[in-house]
């Protein structure tokens, strides 16, 4: 089924990096610095995946409809460029699929809705990075996820058509796009899921439950 695969591109957050507890902590000095109380990082880890805001509705019940909420956004924002790689970290295995990807001499990249002012100082921090083909942000394209113009981009840099790319994430957003831009995916289960999540319902051609599971399946192909 991945025979015909020539790259593996994957979402950031949630399917390489756990940056949910960077994330929870911009939000969580957002009430402490108000006087209000610390709240569980528990609570904050099911809706990382939403960004400033799922971050901003944990920590003041704030939507973005609420006239305060790109102000309230934009100083989460700064929290979390001022800590993004304090507590984040690459997920157990994913250093090992990106060394067996090397070894078969097959490029690699990120698709990420995150914004570049993120994005690119996150992945130059982090050595995991060094080696990636392509790093397109949520910014870089005129459209983000679930719209497949990101993920034409990053075959385009990868100088390969869509369909001989592999595209993993823990988002239905990702699924939508990938299938959209022609391309295999598999759904990462390990990532933010809730528990309300039926990833059976977003049609993904593979699913996995760890990044070892991916270097299992690419390794078979």
């Amino acid at each position: 089924m991945l025979k015909h695969i020539r790259a593996v591109l994957f979402d950031l957050d949630g399917t390489l990096i756990d940056s949910a507890p960077d994330l929870g902590a911009a939000a969580d000095k957002m009430r402490t610095d108000r006087g209000l109380p610390s709240l569980p990082y528990e609570l904050y880890r099911p809706l990382a995946g939403a960004g400033a805001r799922g971050m901003l509705k944990v920590a003041f019940d704030l939507t973005p409809e609420h006239a305060d909420f790109l102000a309230m956004r934009e100083e989460f924002f700064v929290n979390y460029e001022a800590s993004m790689t304090e507590r984040t970290y690459v997920f157990d295995g994913v250093e090992d699929l990106i060394e067996h990807l090397q070894l078969r001499q097959m490029p690699w990249g990120v698709v990420t809705n995150k914004m570049a002012r993120f994005t690119d100082p996150l992945t130059a921090a982090m050595p995991l990075f060094a080696s990636a083909s392509a790093i397109v942000s949520g910014d870089t394209t005129p459209h983000s996820k679930p719209h497949p113009e990101p993920l034409f981009e990053a075959a385009r840099r990868l100088a390969l058509p869509p369909e001989q790319c592999l595209y993993v994430g823990d988002d239905e957003r990702d699924i939508v796009a990938g299938l959209a831009a022609g391309m295999m995916t598999v759904a990462a289960t390990y990532g933010y899921l809730g528990e309300k999540s039926n990833v059976s319902a977003w049609g993904a051609d593979l699913s996995v439950d760890s990044p070892n599971k991916l270097l299992q399946l690419l390794a078979q192909a």
